[in-house]
C-alpha cells in the first residue's frame, strides 16, 4: 500500500511540476521604469537591458517565480549627463554594482492574473526584501513562431533602504521614494 501511495504522490508532484512553463526576458521588449521626486516635479528613466527568466504556472500563480538582472549601464533617461551622473560613485555605482537583481521568495495570487510577488531586491550590494503587486497581460503566439507572456509589476522602494543619503541633506533636489513599474515579455523555453 505505501508503494502505490509513493507513486501516486510523485504522479501527482510530476503533473505540478509539469505545469509551470519557463518563459526567458525579452530584453529587447522589457523595461524597468523608474521616476523620483525632483525639485518640485518628478524625473523619469528606465533601464533597458533586463535578463532573467520567469516560471509561470497559469493554473495556479502561487507556483510561479522570477530571476531577473538589470544591467545597470543601460539606464536611459533622455540626458546623456544624468545617466552618467546616475551610473557614478554617488548613485548607482556601476563600476563596483554593475547589476540590480530580484529573486522571488513567494508568491500570492489574488485573481487569475494578478497578485503579489515578495522577493528579494538588490541594489548597489544592499539586499531587501520588497513586495510587488504584478498582473499576467496574456499569452499568445508572436509573428517568429514562439509563445510570449506578458507581465506588469509595480512598487515603490525608499533610496534609503538601499543605503543612499542624498535625501538626507537639507534642501536636496532629489526625493527618496522611487516608484517603479516594470513592463516585461518572456518568450517560452522550447
Amino acid at each position: 500500500m505505501n508503494k502505490w501511495f509513493v507513486m501516486l504522490a510523485l504522479f501527482y508532484s510530476g503533473a505540478s511540476i509539469a505545469a509551470l512553463e519557463n518563459y526567458k526576458i525579452d530584453n529587447k521588449h522589457s523595461f524597468a521604469n523608474f521616476s523620483i521626486r525632483h525639485i518640485v516635479a518628478k524625473t523619469s528613466g528606465t533601464f533597458t537591458d533586463i535578463t532573467g527568466v520567469i516560471k509561470v504556472d497559469s493554473d495556479d500563480l502561487s507556483q510561479s517565480s522570477v530571476n531577473a538582472m538589470i544591467k545597470v549601464a543601460s539606464v536611459q533617461t533622455g540626458l546623456a549627463k544624468r545617466n552618467d551622473h546616475l551610473q557614478g560613485v554617488k548613485y548607482l555605482d556601476s563600476a563596483h554594482f554593475g547589476e540590480i537583481t530580484f529573486v522571488s521568495d513567494k508568491v500570492i495570487a489574488k485573481t487569475s492574473t494578478t497578485g503579489d510577488m515578495t522577493g528579494k531586491l538588490t541594489i548597489r550590494g544592499v539586499t531587501k526584501t520588497i513586495t510587488m503587486p504584478f498582473t499576467v497581460l496574456g499569452f499568445g503566439a508572436d509573428p517568429w513562431g514562439g509563445i510570449r507572456a506578458g507581465f506588469e509589476a509595480k512598487t515603490i522602494i525608499k533610496a534609503s533602504d538601499f543605503g543612499f543619503t542624498w535625501m538626507k541633506k537639507a534642501g536636496s533636489p532629489v526625493g527618496d521614494e522611487i516608484a517603479i513599474t516594470l513592463l516585461i515579455e518572456g518568450i517560452k523555453a522550447k
